[in-house]
This record gives structure tokens, sequence and C-alpha cells, in this order.
């Protein structure tokens, strides 16, 4: 007896397919556009114009941070350029707000367009799953240890949380805190220039509080290592004897 009932279409598929090809789409157009425009020179512009706009700068200063995060661009000179242009406390809390805004925006974006796409591939490895139920029921904690750790990369970060579990809350304020201490030293730092055309032009030895800051950043990153290992492989021991 033939069944004449049509089967039901897997609408997801397509969707997935498609997320896949606007992340592969956007990275390219990253690639290119880091080959062929020099980012640097485009944020030294984009601060004299704040420069000019009086109230209106940090506003201006805060909405190119997030856009410069979530395109990947590197906000070292936009974050030393805002003590030269706001000073040591306006500087910090623009930055604060513009970076953890840009991150939860690619995180957002990692969250809807791979998310979806990387459970399907790590769907049958279970120490990918341990890992991802680890940042799961300790998210804040591992996002927390990672802002604090100079080796782990701030944009590739953002979007990298966004395919495991962790929620949005934890996420946010984790980083939020874990950032305040590098944001303000190198707002402190970039506000030492005196003027936007002196930022990187001249050599320096570090200052005390970078040595500290890198102290407490390889500290953070050992105890990183140690507690993702431990959880992960608790995790995993618990999956397979169950």
């Amino acid at each position: 007896m033939n069944d004449s009932r049509s089967p039901i279409p897997d609408n997801r598929q397509p969707s997935n397919h498609w997320k896949l090809i606007l992340v592969v789409v956007l990275i390219v157009a990253l690639i290119v556009g880091a080959k062929f425009f020099n980012f640097q020179i485009i944020l030294q512009k984009a601060l004299e114009s704040i420069a000019s706009l009086g109230p209106w700068g940090p506003a201006a200063f805060i909405l190119i941070y997030i856009v410069a995060t979530v395109l990947f661009i590197p906000g070292s000179l936009l974050t030393l350029g805002s003590g030269v242009l706001f000073g040591v406390v306006g500087g910090s809390l623009c930055v604060s707000i513009g970076s953890v805004l840009g991150a939860t925006c690619a995180f957002l974006t990692g969250r809807y367009l791979t998310r979806d796409w990387v459970s399907q591939q790590i769907q049958g490895n279970p120490k990918f799953q341990a890992i991802d139920s680890a940042v799961a029921s300790e998210g804040w904690k591992i996002v927390l240890l990672t802002r604090l750790s100079p080796i782990f990369p701030f944009n590739l970060l953002n979007y990298a949380f966004g395919v495991t579990q962790v929620s949005l809350r934890d996420y946010f304020f984790a980083s939020w805190i874990g950032m305040i201490p590098g944001t303000v030293m190198y707002v402190y730092i970039g506000s030492l220039a005196g003027s936007l055309a002196a930022l990187g032009t001249q050599g320096r030895s570090r200052t005390t509080a970078e040595w500290l800051l890198y102290g407490i950043g390889l500290v953070a990153t050992i105890a990183l290592t140690v507690y993702v290992t431990r959880f992960a492989k608790k995790a995993l021991e618990e999956k397979i004897s169950s």
C-alpha cells in the first residue's frame, strides 16, 4: 500500500545553509577589507572628527566602537584616543559602554547566525559537548577569566561565546566587569599622549600598572585552563558513566 502523504519538509536545513553562507561572506568581506583598507588610518581620522563634535562626541565614539567591534577591527587605537579626547574618567566610561555593547552585538550575531550549525558539528563529539556544558553551568566565571586574560583575542571571543550555551546576562555582566581593568589602564596611557597625533609614535617603557595587569592576566589564564579542563573532564566522565 502506497503512502500518498508528502514528506514533511525540513525547514531548518535551508535556514542553516543560508546562515553559514552569510557568515562565510562576512569573513571574506573582512579579509578583503583588511587587505585594501588601512583601518588604523580610518580610525585616526574618525577620532579627529569626533574631537570637533562637541557634546555629540561621546555618542559618536561609542557608535564607532560598537561597529569596530562587530567588524573585527582592533579597538586599541580607539581606546587610547578616548583618553586624549575625554580624559581618564570620561574615556573609560565611553570605552566601557562601547566595548560591552559591541561585544554583545557580536555575541548575538554569533548565536543567531552560527549556533545551529556549530551544534550540528559537535553533536557526536562528547568532549566538545562537555566543554559546552561547562560554559553553560559556570559561564560567567569562564567569561570573566577570559576577559582578564590578555592571550584571548577580544573580537574573536565575542563570536565564540555566541555559539556556547552561556546566557546573555552572564556574558554581558562578566564581560563588562572583566574588561574594566584593561580599559582604565589603556585609557590612562592614551591620556598621557596629550594629542591624537602622538598616539603610538613615541617609544616608552611599560608602567607598573601594565605589568600588574599582565600578571593578573597570566593568573587568569592558568586558572581558566585548569578550571575548564577539570569541569569538562568531570562532565565527560559523568556522561559516559550514565
